[in-house]
């Protein structure tokens, strides 16, 4: 797999991570025997990055990354977490520096780490990026060694623009797929100036850009594909990338005919992601083997045609963009 710099951190990482939120809760059923084969199947292949945060599960992803991390042995991908989501409430007084050494040291033990090579805040409230103190508390973290480097993970492109502006941010994680195009109209090219990596979240829309989904397709109870559909739980651009599940599915079908033979829409939608320079690492998840190597094969692929990339654009243009472009 090819590998990019991870902004000015000095290190970097191979294109396609592992995202762990799906082996923790939220997407149904968990098989954890299968969530383990994912990740070594996905190590043995050469990934080196993994994704997770402390509310996974409450805690279960990080655990399980640690248990395959010591079964492995040697040395460690780089593990990205993420902490702020166990507020009862998002408010900016919730990122006290009391609660984010707290939040730090749980993850530390879940990931039986000596430090963190990453910590996010997690979707923290837009107010929160006017307030340098949260900041200057995570710089406050690297010096003491707790975490080796801080990020942010945003659902506004806004946020992510005012992140940039404080000189501690390594990363921003972001919301991009061939149905939420605005970062790269501004702020991938601002993160790129500014030497900041960024992380690209839910590359198929949680599944709907697979393209294994149709009206008829019911999800568990426990999936936030079903408990999240309007928003009921978290921010609703999550699920689905914000689009409306009928208006996805229609869009997924204009898709299909730009598939090549002996590809698949998800891969498709991965390579399509790598395109842009700006993108450090992309995050699918997997829960089972075939289809954590199945996301580590999309960047194999030959880059994307012109005539792909224009067509992707008309569609999101026609069909997409009034429903979350200016919302997000």
């Amino acid at each position: 797999m090819r590998s990019r710099p991870f902004g000015r951190s000095g290190r970097s990482v191979g294109e396609v991570g592992f995202g762990a939120w799906a082996i923790g809760a939220a997407w149904g059923q968990v098989d954890d025997g299968q969530s383990i084969a994912a990740l070594h199947a996905a190590l043995d292949a050469g990934l080196d990055f993994i994704d997770t945060a402390d509310v996974y599960g409450d805690g279960h992803s990080e655990r399980l990354i640690a248990r395959v991390l010591k079964e492995r042995g040697g040395e460690r991908p780089f593990v990205a977490t993420k902490a702020g989501r166990r507020l009862p409430a998002q408010t900016v007084d919730g990122y006290s520096a009391e609660n984010l050494e707290s939040w730090i040291d749980r993850s530390l033990r879940n990931l039986e780490a000596d430090a963190l090579e990453l910590v996010q805040l997690h979707c923290p409230p837009t107010d929160a990026y006017y307030h340098p103190e949260i900041f200057e508390r995570m710089d406050r973290l690297v010096e003491r060694g707790k975490i080796v480097r801080y990020g942010v993970s945003v659902e506004r492109v806004e946020e992510g623009l005012k992140a940039i502006e404080f000189p501690g941010v390594a990363s921003v994680q972001i919301i991009y797929n061939m149905f939420r195009l605005r970062p790269a109209e501004l702020f991938f090219r601002q993160a790129q100036r500014r030497g900041v990596a960024v992380i690209v979240r839910v590359p198929l829309a949680s599944g709907l850009l697979s393209g294994k989904f149709t009206a008829d397709t019911r999800f568990e109870a426990d999936d936030h594909r079903q408990f999240n559909r309007h928003g009921e739980a978290f921010d609703v651009g999550e699920t689905f990338a914000g689009v409306p599940y009928e208006v996805g599915l229609a869009a997924v079908e204009k898709l299909r005919p730009l598939v090549p033979e002996g590809v698949t829409l998800a891969q498709l939608a991965l390579r399509w992601i790598l395109m842009d320079e700006a993108v450090s690492v992309v995050i699918p998840g997997a829960r089972n083997p075939a289809q954590a190597l199945a996301n580590i094969g999309a960047a194999g692929l030959p880059a994307l045609s012109p005539q792909t990339m224009d067509a992707v654009a008309r569609i999101y243009e026609q069909d997409i963009k009034p429903h979350v472009h200016q919302r997000w």
